[in-house]
């Protein structure tokens, strides 16, 4: 049995042509289905539901064999005990800086003043400041990202964004990228050993529908 693991949303959606072009369908809808384990179309292959930062920490214990997370994900997670064959390609955006349209970020910068940011991804986000010489205080929030500055809690957010209309509706603005994110594969480096071939069909599978899409 092959156990993958998907988190709802976009990443599952966009999992599904290439599971497809493996000759696996998920045979019941997420939506619609309380199940947390969902059968497919072969006996010897399973889907089972977590959260997306819970992802990679499934496949790190041996819950599932393999799974896809997001690049901020990893990168929180650390990708301790995992292998990470492919950048799928898929539910791609990209993490940046974001505050209130009348707050001078660059002139803040500049002036080597002390921000306070908020932002679920405190290991990237502290990173990217400490290589920058920027000095901040982080504040960690799971949800509502953007309400940090407009209530003064913040200077600044570091999140997702992927078109940038729900910044836009409340009165911020990108002011500056820190890097592309997109969906990778990961496997359990025990699974790659035991289940070695499944596994590597699945992965050159995926690589050609990547290379193909």
């Amino acid at each position: 049995m092959i156990t993958l693991a998907l988190s709802k949303g976009r990443i599952f959606e966009e999992t599904l042509p290439l599971l497809k072009a493996a000759g696996i369908e998920v045979t019941e809808d997420p939506e619609k289905s309380r199940k947390l384990i969902l059968p497919t179309n072969r006996d010897d292959v399973r889907v089972v539901l977590v959260r997306a930062t819970d992802v990679p920490t499934y496949v790190q214990y041996g819950g599932a064999d393999l799974g896809v997370a997001g690049r901020d994900v990893l990168l929180e997670h650390g990708g301790q005990g995992l292998y990470q064959p492919l950048d799928l390609r898929i539910a791609r955006c990209r993490m940046s800086v974001a505050a209130r349209a009348d707050f001078d970020y660059a002139a803040a910068v500049r002036q080597g003043s002390r921000l306070r940011v908020a932002t679920k991804y405190t290991t990237v986000a502290r990173q990217h400041f400490a290589d920058k010489g920027v000095h901040v205080d982080l504040i960690k929030l799971y949800g509502s990202m953007e309400l940090a500055p407009l209530t003064g809690l913040a200077d600044a957010i570091v999140d997702l964004v992927s078109t940038g209309s729900t910044l836009k509706a409340n009165h911020l603005v990108e002011v500056e990228q820190i890097m592309e994110i997109s969906s990778r594969l990961v496997v359990n480096q025990a699974a790659l050993k035991l289940k070695r071939e499944p596994i590597r069909r699945l992965i050159d599978v995926f690589s050609n529908a990547i290379v193909q899409g």
